[in-house]
């Protein structure tokens, strides 16, 4: 059974990590979310749930406006063959939540078999703020950089930072 938003807050409390929370209309796009970003400060995110070939799984969470190259990303990744978006049966069953509503917080509910393979692109973290939903596309919740990296790794993760972004992969050549 998934986590509920609640007990997403709950864990932060017990586990010492700090957030605050805005609530909104729904979101379920990042072009949805407009006015969200200009009140609440930090990076904001889109966050993808990709699979590759051989069905494994991946959350890739990146800038909201980053572009991201879905036909040769998989090289950066390290994954098998190219990726594609994961079902949202899929998403549902291993991350607990609905489309639109996609965010590392959702790894609360991936804590046994730790099947996604998290990638954090390395232009979003250079932001010491991040912004993501609590589970559901009504609220944003912003998180420091150091205690997104905290619950990741509380929820049994194994993180990369890559620069998956075609902004962070520029900035590599630079």
């Amino acid at each position: 059974m998934a986590v509920s938003r609640e007990d997403l807050m709950r864990f932060f409390d017990e586990n010492n990590i700090k957030t605050q929370t805005l609530d909104h209309h729904p979101m379920h796009t990042v072009s949805d979310a407009g006015d969200v970003y200009a009140r609440v400060a930090g990076g904001h995110a889109k966050n993808l749930f990709l699979k590759d070939k051989k069905s494994n799984l991946y959350l890739l969470v990146a800038l909201h406006d980053a572009v991201i190259d879905l036909k040769q990303i998989w090289r950066h990744m390290g994954a098998n063959g190219r990726v594609s978006f994961g079902r949202a049966e899929q998403l549902q069953e291993v991350l607990g939540v609905m489309p639109g509503s996609v965010t590392p917080f959702a790894l609360i509910n991936d804590r046994i078999d730790s099947k996604v393979n998290v990638i954090l692109d390395s232009e979003l973290m250079k932001y010491d703020v991040l912004n993501f939903h609590p589970l559901e596309n009504t609220a944003t919740t912003s998180i420091s950089r150091e205690d997104l990296l905290k619950f990741i790794g509380l929820c049994g993760h194994q993180l990369q930072v890559l620069a998956v972004s075609q902004q962070a992969i520029d900035n590599q050549v630079d």
